[in-house]
């Protein structure tokens, strides 16, 4: 369990940087998902066949796999969109809502029970964000994506939890950004032509930005939160990731200046979002004691 809390901070850490790195990337959120996609895909098919750890796969667990990457496509696509329509910290802090958003599709999607406390915790992290939406009106649009990218976040890791039952991590890995890269190439002609990009081949700085997105925030990132899945919930890896508009947030403010162009209510929100994520801790923590606890008992 320690081991995969550990692999699942670091990969929180490393996703951070996305948002930075989103900024710092010239493209549009289309081009910057699909050069991401591409990249990744064709990192892990070199790497993983290498290290022969790609497995066979049936027709349909390939089909149901790449459908949950294009899932995951788009959660990115409306991810940087949040960037690019508010800021770095505004769509960090729209990623949090993951938790109430898992908290009601894991039960409905897995025929499971549906459990209250993360139900209401995720209510209050909900509650952060409105009070942002509502007080700050400058980000509304922003928000409204930022949300929608929250619910397609949501959503692969549920299923990802289901495929790692039965396919090893870097099999699922990846045709899934191998299925996204290949319906996001399907539908990026038409993207463009409504949200046209001045130019299309990356500059050398923009490559470079690309190659540390993904190779350091997705191939290794994704690998660590995948191991982490096998042992811990969607839900408390959802949890977990709200984590990552802490270490965002901290370097937009470092590199973009933006706490000076955020008000009091982006504060206030945040620190709603933040008992949550504190509150969540301390339950897992009890939680952990208790069955600890549990054979020690059953030996007396």
């Amino acid at each position: 369990m320690k081991k995969a809390f550990l692999q699942l901070h670091i990969a929180v850490f490393l996703a951070g940087f996305t948002g930075i790195l989103g900024r710092l990337i010239s493209f549009n959120e289309g081009l910057i998902v699909w050069y991401r996609m591409l990249l990744t895909a064709a990192t892990m098919w070199v790497l993983f066949l290498w290290l022969k750890k790609i497995h066979p796969l049936s027709g349909r667990d390939k089909l149901r796999i790449m459908g949950v990457g294009f899932i995951a496509a788009m959660h990115w696509v409306t991810f940087y969109g949040a960037i690019k329509y508010a800021n770095v910290s505004v769509a960090l802090v729209c990623f949090s809502a993951i938790s109430f958003f898992t908290a009601l599709f894991e039960p409905l999607i897995l025929k499971k029970k549906l459990n209250w406390t993360e139900l209401l915790l995720g209510l209050v992290t909900l509650s952060g964000i409105y009070i942002i939406f509502h007080f700050d009106t400058r980000f509304k649009t922003g928000i409204v994506i930022g949300l929608i990218s929250a619910v397609l976040a949501a959503l692969f890791p549920i299923y990802n939890r289901e495929f790692l039952k039965r396919v090893n991590v870097e099999t699922m890995l990846t045709w899934q950004q191998t299925g996204g890269f290949l319906v996001l190439s399907a539908f990026l002609p038409f993207y463009l032509w409504q949200f046209p990009s001045s130019h299309f081949i990356p500059a050398w700085e923009d490559a470079a930005w690309l190659l540390v997105l993904s190779w350091l925030c997705s191939v290794v990132a994704f690998q660590l939160s995948s191991n982490a899945l096998k042992r811990l919930s969607a839900f408390t890896v959802n949890l977990t990731y709200n984590l990552e508009p802490v270490y965002g947030i901290l370097l937009a403010f470092a590199v973009y200046r933006e706490n000076e162009f955020l008000s009091q209510w982006f504060y206030i929100g945040f620190a709603v979002i933040a008992a949550a994520i504190i509150t969540h801790i301390i339950l897992l923590i009890r939680i952990e004691k208790r069955l600890s606890r549990l054979p020690a008992e059953s030996e007396e």
